[in-house]
């Protein structure tokens, strides 16, 4: 009898070590997939912050580059799939093209020096340059906080607690392709000639 008591005692201890090692390791993962959301609720509240401010800078453009239609229905097509992407993979992907779309937009503006000393677009240039170095440092801080979550939930013996309590690896690290990420320098230098000579247009909207 004393024996199956001893038994019982130390099962007992035993599923007791058991079970607060799980739910802490399962409330530490909670934890860290929470710190993952609002790391990425940072980046999505910056994403959203530049997405506002590119339709003045289109209006600004077109005044002196109408012309340039293909290039506004990218930027126009980008933030609309940007606003209706619903998961942090979605948006991502939509910034991507964003990225791509504001390139080319920098490139046309190259060929118009008095756009480049317009006062409207340099200050929106300069809001826009702002944010673009807000998101940079967001995505760094929430790729850090992805890569902390994933990290805790893979090893031995987390990883079987997260496959019980049904936390799983997050895919979604915020990468930029390196060709939109080096967006083209704008010159704002009006003495040095722009990227491709041409004859400066007048103005639609003087």
């Amino acid at each position: 009898m004393k024996a199956i008591v001893v038994t019982l005692v130390i099962a007992a201890i035993l599923a007791f070590l058991l079970g607060s090692a799980y739910f802490g390791r399962r409330n530490q993962m909670a934890v860290k997939k929470e710190a993952v959301n609002a790391a990425w609720a940072q980046v999505d509240v910056v994403l959203q912050r530049r997405s506002d401010l590119i339709p003045n800078l289109v209006e600004t453009v077109k005044g002196y580059a109408q012309q340039e239609q293909a290039v506004y229905g990218e930027i126009a097509a980008a933030r609309a799939a940007l606003g209706g992407a619903k998961t942090p993979a979605d948006k991502i992907a939509a910034n991507g093209q964003l990225d791509s779309a504001l390139s080319r937009l920098l490139v046309i503006v190259e060929n118009y020096p008095q756009l480049k000393s317009n006062e409207n677009f340099m200050r929106l240039q300069d809001e826009l340059a702002g944010t673009e170095n807000r998101i940079a440092v967001e995505r760094r801080r929430y790729n850090e906080t992805v890569q902390d979550y994933n990290n805790y939930i893979l090893v031995f013996p987390n990883s079987l607690v997260a496959s019980f309590a049904g936390f799983s690896r997050e895919d979604a690290y915020f990468k930029t392709d390196e060709g939109a990420r080096q967006a083209p320098k704008v010159n704002f230098d009006l003495n040095k000639p722009a990227t491709a000579p041409a004859q400066t247009p007048t103005p639609a909207h003087p």
